[in-house]
């Protein structure tokens, strides 16, 4: 036993409780199984897989679906709701809506606001729908971790269908396990871990985006890529301009192989719902997650993003973990996808500790939403993520001084 634990613990640890009954011990394994697709125009009636999806547990009867769809879609898909109720009526023997879609609003404002849970509650229970029912959510990233929220908290859990329609709900947040609203001031303070039923990944979504939408989920891709697969990384150096420019080939690929990584860091990393202290897919997030809040979320999430990565990209060349030519890579590749590096939420405050806008915050208030000790995860080479318990302020001072100039 180590040295260092204090006498009192050693007693609790090494005592027995003085009762006759031994404790009984129980395991419990749960196992959750889902596909994520892709697709093209998976609301032509050509299409059927959003049916297959819905009926392929067997059950004869039709299953309640209830749609919720992100408002901001309608402006560059007028005729979305139209073609989800036809769908449904052409394929009938498998869905049946249990009200016509209905609209909310998108974007992270809609993580902030209760009302929308409690409306889309109210919707379940007039509906009818049960466990074998099924939530439809169309939208952006934070659209689909609101309506996940308020799914997995129905009955205990209501079947989530997700079609996310941005980049960065179709490579990462709209594949993974977790849902939830903001709380407190704080991201995603509420929340739950409920994989989806199914992922529909339809990229025809992804046309109508604006540049800045565009551009912000390449920044999750850059990250996973950063810490797990130097080979992904060179393709999207080497595929930068084209994304840039908007080439839909080289984003499906991107997509595709951010999406797979993802989902093999929550199968395979012994801790797919959290319950340590190490988050290694948010690496550079500590920071992202205070400048949205710092700037009242005018920063997207993924523009946040790419500054948290140049941002511990740069603490960890400072202490001689990267080369100076893997840095200046970094760099050079998220410039060159158009992100920018630098905005003056990250110094405004910074010598005002006490300040609520102070980034440094962000270092423990990511390390209270995880519990347990501060864990950071920084780069010792393209590829290869590190994780450390303790951080140097005066050298992350230096890292985004270097950053600003």
């Amino acid at each position: 036993m180590s040295k260092n634990i204090p006498e009192k613990l050693k007693m609790l640890i090494t005592h027995k409780s003085p009762v006759s009954l031994q404790p009984i011990q129980q395991s419990v394994r749960v196992q959750f199984n889902y596909d994520v697709h892709f697709t093209n125009g998976l609301f032509d009636l050509d299409n059927p897989l959003l049916a297959q999806v819905i009926a392929v547990d067997g059950e004869i009867k039709p299953k309640k679906l209830l749609v919720v769809v992100d408002e901001g879609l309608l402006k560059h898909h007028q005729r979305l709701l139209t073609k989800i109720s036809i769908y449904a009526k052409f394929y009938e023997e498998a869905i049946t809506l249990s009200q016509q879609p209905i609209t909310i609003p998108g974007g992270e404002s809609v993580k902030n606001e209760p009302k929308f849970v409690e409306q889309i509650h109210q919707l379940i229970d007039a509906g009818g729908l049960c466990r074998h029912s099924y939530v439809l959510a169309i939208g952006g990233g934070a659209f689909l971790d609101m309506v996940g929220y308020a799914a997995a908290t129905a009955h205990r859990g209501i079947r989530l269908l997700r079609v996310p329609t941005t980049v960065l709900g179709q490579n990462d947040s709209g594949v993974g396990v977790k849902n939830g609203i903001n709380a407190f001031g704080k991201k995603n303070f509420l929340g739950t871990f409920m994989p989806p039923y199914a992922v529909l990944n339809d990229f025809d979504f992804l046309t109508s985006l604006d540049d800045r939408d565009w551009r912000s989920g390449i920044a999750e891709a850059v990250k996973v890529a950063l810490i797990k697969d130097a080979n992904f990384f060179d393709s999207i150096t080497t595929d930068a301009d084209k994304l840039a420019h908007r080439d839909m080939k080289a984003m499906e690929k991107l997509i595709y192989r951010c999406a797979q990584l993802h989902l093999e860091h929550i199968a395979t990393s012994g801790d797919p719902f959290e319950k340590g202290s190490s988050r290694p897919l948010d690496f550079g997030h500590w920071a992202a997650h205070k400048l949205e809040q710092i700037t009242n979320y005018k920063l997207r999430h993924g523009e946040a993003v790419a500054i948290g990565i140049a941002l511990d990209s740069t603490y960890s060349y400072l202490i001689g973990l990267l080369t100076e030519s893997e840095w200046q890579n970094i760099l050079a590749t998220l410039k060159r996808l158009g992100f920018t590096l630098y905005v003056s939420a990250l110094t405004e405050q910074l010598h005002q500790p006490d300040h609520p806008h102070n980034l440094f915050n962000g270092l423990t208030e990511f390390r209270e939403h995880l519990g347990g000790q501060l864990t950071i995860t920084l780069l010792q080479g393209i590829g290869q993520g590190i994780e450390v318990h303790q951080v140097d302020l005066s050298v992350y001072r230096e890292a985004i001084s270097m950053l600003q100039t």
